[in-house]
């Protein structure tokens, strides 16, 4: 499986993952039976950091700071996982990157309650305890928390925040959305079309998608349960990323394109040729770190973050490659509105297909260009 817009390695990666799920292990990666319980190493706090574990009620949560920093600015993360895996170290890597991409932001990282021991609600409570608990116990502006989730981590941050603005509770500044599972009904598109091409949930249907005990005895349509039969109406500003090759491709298409239709500001990157959160790969292949690299721009115009080149803060900033022209549009919007909730600009096109992919659907955004393959 060769694609001339995918890198080398990006290729190889995603080859590999194809190759392991043929085996005797696909099954159990598929249903999640490897997910449930995880055997990792410990994990070390890198150093100028620290690292606290929050003890609530019924779940715990992980709060990391940078040492003799304080900015203001936090990031709630909601980690992937079916619904039915607890934290895993890759999280509390993201939360290192999520807090270097924000010039010394908090992250907090939420290890909610688990299927099939705890069906919904308990996900979305424990999700709302910790926004809560940052903004009430600890005094974080609601502006300056951004929601960040991947797989049903995203679905959860989209429900969560649709469950904000239902109760009439502040909304948080932005949300980054790395392949959200926002349909629990698995019914989009691509579910079908992307059948035989994604190498991680494609070629069954006995899978963590189609059997989700985090669903329980509740309707699956329910916007909390699945946010892309919601109301996006008021909410905040929106960064989607997604592989072209994903069964739930058509989870991010059709929440981004609601939400620009409810005049949400929104941008979604659709990255050709590449898988489930393929963002776990970090900084090993081309696709990721343009993801990461993106995610960052989003959290600059978030925050109002002003950086040189070299990387001091300053008053203004230039983007960079291709994407200048929408990103200056951005800090336009930012200056003129006084708005810390600034994100994504509508327009007039497609998606975003990172690496030179062809646009896909109708009225979401514009162009990027392709970075050096390595």
């Amino acid at each position: 499986m060769r694609d001339k817009s995918v890198s080398v390695r990006g290729a190889l990666i995603r080859d590999m993952i194809q190759d392991v799920t043929g085996t005797t292990f696909g099954r159990p990666i598929k249903t999640g039976e490897f997910r449930k319980n995880p055997v990792e190493p410990a994990w070390v706090c890198p150093a100028g950091y620290q690292y606290e574990i929050i003890e609530k009620d019924d779940f715990l949560m992980e709060y990391l700071r940078p040492e003799g920093v304080v900015t203001g600015r936090v990031i709630l993360q909601l980690h992937g996982g079916g619904y039915i895996g607890p934290m895993k170290n890759i999280y509390r890597k993201f939360a290192v990157r999520y807090s270097k991409l924000s010039y010394g932001g908090d992250v907090l990282t939420v290890d909610y309650r688990v299927a099939p021991e705890n069906p919904y609600p308990a996900a979305l409570e424990d999700a709302l305890a910790a926004y809560l608990w940052l903004v009430r116990e600890k005094k974080y502006r609601p502006d300056m928390v951004v929601f960040a989730g991947d797989s049903a981590g995203g679905g959860l941050a989209l429900a969560l925040v649709m469950y904000l603005r239902d109760h009439r509770l502040p909304l948080p500044g932005g949300m980054i959305l790395m392949s959200p599972w926002a349909d629990l009904t698995c019914s989009g598109e691509s579910y079908d079309s992307n059948y035989e091409l994604d190498p991680l949930f494609g070629n069954t249907r006995e899978s963590m998608l189609y059997d989700s005990a985090y669903i329980g005895e509740e309707d699956p349509k329910n916007p909390y349960l699945s946010p892309v039969f919601g109301n996006f109406r008021g909410l905040p500003p929106m960064l989607f990323q997604v592989g072209s090759l994903e069964m739930l491709l058509s989870d991010s298409l059709t929440a981004a394109e609601k939400a620009g239709k409810a005049g949400v500001r929104r941008r979604i990157s659709v990255y050709e040729g590449m898988f489930h959160v393929f963002q776990m790969s970090m900084d090993l292949f081309p696709e990721s770190r343009e993801a990461w690299a993106e995610a960052g721009r989003f959290l600059q115009i978030i925050y109002h973050i002003r950086v040189k080149p070299d990387g001091v803060v300053v008053r203004k900033v230039k983007p960079r490659s291709g994407l200048r022209g929408f990103f200056q549009r951005l800090w336009a919007d930012a200056e003129a509105e006084g708005d810390a909730r600034v994100g994504a600009e509508k327009k007039e096109d497609g998606p975003v297909h990172a690496r030179g992919g062809k646009k896909a659907g109708g009225g979401l955004m514009t162009k990027a260009t392709r970075a050096t393959r390595a």
